[in-house]
């Protein structure tokens, strides 16, 4: 999953529709101290909550850093 944030705001509990429930990691974060960035994020990893959004059973509750892109893949299968 990948997820951007175009405006020059931090997003805070951005819902996104997912198709799994369980674990996500965030794989990558463009806002990490690692690029430089002010460590805004997910802290590596977020939960998918059991609330349909966008068409899937399953959501996440994103935090998204301003002008930034935040990559996420489920940590296992559970289906």
């Amino acid at each position: 999953l990948v997820v951007l944030n175009f405006t020059p705001v931090p997003r805070y509990n951005y819902r996104v529709g997912v198709p799994k429930g369980g674990l996500w990691l965030e794989i990558f974060n463009s806002d990490s101290e690692l690029y430089g960035g002010a460590n805004i994020g997910n802290m590596g990893r977020v939960m998918a909550e059991d609330v349909p959004f966008h068409g899937r059973p399953y959501s996440l509750s994103l935090t998204l850093p301003p002008l930034g892109a935040v990559f996420l893949k489920p940590a296992y299968d559970i289906s």
